[in-house]
């Protein structure tokens, strides 16, 4: 122990300032708590810094070079079309600071202590915050373990210059002229699509016999075949051997169907997966409870093994999700403060900003027969709606999954422009326990993307519109 490393006391020491953990800091503050928060990088975590929010920056700058070229179909053209990618990573840098500061702000006002270094555990109350001069120890009455997660490194795929992992990929410097993506989930179909509408060849290597293998086939469809409208190359069950590096590139051996097969390109992007950031925090000396991957493992009330401590996010089960992290650091901190809250996934919804977008929230047909329930899926089509059609983004549709007996709404899926804003009505329908007569009847403005979702239940209702 350093000298004069008297402990400091908190109510709640929140471990981890990403989305689940500012989070959780800033509603355990609101509820009267003493809170100091720790980071051991930069306030936002993966999500604002490196992840979620720089990679949807890119996608959208890939997207208006994209449209700046031209949509033929619309009379519109341009020969002359450039893109000086230094600056698309200026914007997506300033981007990035502008909510990394606003959450410096928001933990400010709400009186959160923030403290620079990475923790250890000392015992059930106890941590040391340490970082590159000294060591603090912190005793703390509750405490929310918030630490993330980070890309998984496969065998013979050391990450370097030219084998990069999510961040790599959004840092590049040049747009690159080939690029082989490992990995044909979100992160690598959604950053493997970007580079794709800049220009770059792009291959996809994916080791299951489909692409974003979470969602729905028939979401998948109309992903794949604007893939293969941009020139992408998915080439499925194939499993990654192995990489060469050069000087200015990268040679990938795979192996498909028995056979071994090669490709270049100037870089090779690895997204096969995160792994949960709780190996070095002491944890199984203290007996924290965990499966065999690392992640911890948590009650209905985001509670471990341990009464006072608390986890979410990335560290434990369930998909790794930004808005699934900052849910969970709502729960544990109201239950903290001795409120009535427990997790409930049911409408937490997934995304793809793929091209087009998808998402999806609730039961599918499969699951919810497979969990009882007797059901109807009713489908309405992008391409008849006027909105869409104006927008020249018919591809996709969606589909409500609602209960035979009384019409309730359990489940919604999208695949179509601007998918990721659509869901979020379907999410509140389930979360409120709307019928599909309640959804009929919002009236929705035109003409509108959101018509979508009031046609689909008037098809689950048997009086459809404008479809037969």
């Amino acid at each position: 122990m350093v000298v004069g490393d008297f402990p400091i006391e908190v109510d709640t020491l929140v471990i981890g300032a990403g989305p689940g953990g500012y989070v959780a800091a800033i509603r355990a503050a609101q509820t009267g708590q003493k809170v100091t928060i720790a980071e051991k990088g930069n306030l936002g975590g993966v999500c604002l810094n490196v992840g979620c929010v720089p990679s949807k920056a890119l996608i959208e700058a890939a997207h208006n070079f994209e449209k700046a070229k031209g949509d033929e179909d619309m009379g519109i053209s341009s020969e002359n079309t450039t893109v000086d990618f230094s600056k698309v990573q200026s914007w997506k840098g300033g981007v990035v600071q502008k909510l990394t500061g606003g959450v410096q702000s928001l933990l400010k006002g709400n009186k959160v202590d923030v403290v620079k270094g990475e923790a250890y555990f000392v015992d059930q109350n106890t941590v040391k915050i340490m970082d590159e001069k000294q060591s603090q120890t912190y005793k703390f009455k509750d405490c929310i373990i918030a630490t993330g997660s980070r890309p998984i490194e496969i065998p013979n795929f050391k990450f370097s210059e030219r084998v990069l992992d999510s961040t790599g990929a959004l840092e590049l410097k040049e747009i690159p002229k080939k690029l082989i993506v490992i990995g044909g989930g979100y992160i690598g179909t959604e950053l493997g699509t970007a580079y794709a509408n800049f220009d770059t060849e792009v291959t996809i290597l994916e080791g299951m016999d489909r692409i974003l293998n979470g969602f729905e086939k028939d979401l998948v469809q109309p992903v794949k075949k604007n893939l293969k409208n941009k020139g992408v190359e998915v080439v499925t069950n194939a499993m990654a051997q192995g990489v060469e590096e050069t000087e200015d590139g990268v040679k990938v051996t795979y192996e498909v169907n028995g056979e071994e097969k090669t490709a270049e390109a100037d870089y090779v992007l690895v997204t096969v997966g995160r792994k949960p950031n709780t190996d070095e925090l002491g944890l199984d000396e203290m007996g924290m409870e965990m499966d065999d991957k690392g992640y911890i493992q948590v009650d209905k009330h985001s509670r471990t093994n341990f009464e006072n401590i608390y986890a979410i996010g990335d560290i434990v089960p369930g998909p790794p999700l930004a808005h699934k992290a900052s849910y969970e650091g709502k729960i544990a901190a109201e239950v903290i403060a001795g409120e009535k809250a427990e997790v409930d996934y049911m409408a937490i919804p997934l995304v793809a900003f793929s091209d087009p977008e998808i998402a999806s929230v609730g039961y599918t047909k499969e699951t919810a027969e497979e969990a009882g329930y007797e059901v109807k899926e009713s489908k309405f089509p992008f391409q008849a709606n006027g909105r869409a059609l104006s927008l020249n983004s018919t591809e996709g549709f969606l589909k409500l999954i609602t209960r035979k007996d009384d019409g309730l709404i359990i489940g919604g899926h999208v695949s179509g422009a601007n998918a990721s804003d659509m869901i979020a009505e379907i999410g509140l329908a389930i979360e409120t326990g709307m019928t599909a007569e309640d959804l009929s009847l919002t009236i929705h403005a035109h003409p509108t993307l959101g018509e979508v979702s009031m046609e689909a239940a008037e098809v689950a209702m048997g009086r459809p519109i404008h479809t037969m």
